[in-house]
């Protein structure tokens, strides 16, 4: 099932392909009245074809050819830039937005290029763009995320972000969102990451990829090599820390939370 900005079928298994640096197929069930849609045959370095229709009940036939055994990608160090990059916030407020039950730190980017720095717990993210144009009518913000996430499962995160928003109101930052109209002619994403397990994300306007168009550093940035050929919904580094998935205060987390949907739950 989609879950956007960061669970979309398409974008997520493309990232994991890249991530894990493997070969990747998916043939999701194709029923768009419970989101359930989007497949794809994705290689290491770019998705080599895919399908996402929420518009028709129909299926289709998708082909490609891999190498059996990709080319070899250079290992990532995933803190490598972004722990020598002097923070920048450009004077701008930081606010909170929820992202799948996740309470994400926000910077609004409110000028059409420039330098931004956002930081959660042991998380800094930092970013460079610049926008083909600033629009009045649409926002993006850089967010960061570093966390135990604990509904429909319980897993750790680092997430770093950059989305639009759903409307001009910041407290819409992080709600899903299909459409853009705001096309970048460059950015570069990068975080302190505790984690070798991270996954590049890029998705455009109408839930479509953009193969091609950018690429990973060996020192952990997510940079594009040519601007945008579509509006940006997200551009994400989306991290998993397996190893605090059982951290020590998920129980109590979990314990909240069902007081919190049953007054009457005793713990």
């Amino acid at each position: 099932m989609n879950v956007l900005p960061h669970l979309s079928a398409i974008e997520f298994h493309s990232a994991w392909a890249m991530g894990m640096r493997v070969n990747f197929l998916a043939s999701n069930l194709h029923y768009p009245l419970k989101k359930m849609t989007g497949s794809g045959i994705y290689a290491p370095a770019s998705p080599r074809a895919f399908h996402y229709d929420m518009k028709t009940e129909e299926g289709k036939l998708l082909l490609a050819q891999l190498d059996s055994h990709p080319h070899p990608t250079p290992v990532v160090n995933w803190t490598s830039y972004a722990s020598g990059v002097e923070a920048h916030s450009m004077g701008n407020q930081e606010f909170t937005g929820t992202i799948f039950f996740d309470k994400f730190t926000f910077l609004e980017l409110k000028a059409i290029g420039g330098n931004y720095t956002v930081c959660q717990r042991d998380l800094c993210c930092h970013l460079s763009y610049k926008m083909s144009e600033k629009r009045s009518d649409e926002v993006y913000a850089l967010g960061a995320f570093d966390g135990l996430h604990t509904v429909e499962g319980r897993y750790y995160l680092q997430i770093c972000t950059l989305l639009k928003c759903k409307t001009t109101d910041l407290h819409t930052c992080g709600d899903s969102v299909e459409t853009a109209s705001t096309r970048f002619e460059m950015f570069s994403l990068s975080g302190t990451f505790g984690t070798q397990y991270v996954f590049p994300e890029v998705l455009l306007s109408e839930i479509q990829l953009a193969p091609g168009e950018f690429q990973v550093s060996s020192d952990g940035r997510l940079f594009s090599l040519k601007p945008t050929s579509g509006p940006v919904l997200t551009v994400t580094l989306f991290g998993r820390l397996y190893e605090k998935d059982s951290a020590p205060n998920a129980l109590s987390d979990l314990t909240t939370q069902a007081l919190r949907f049953n007054p009457k739950t005793e713990a």
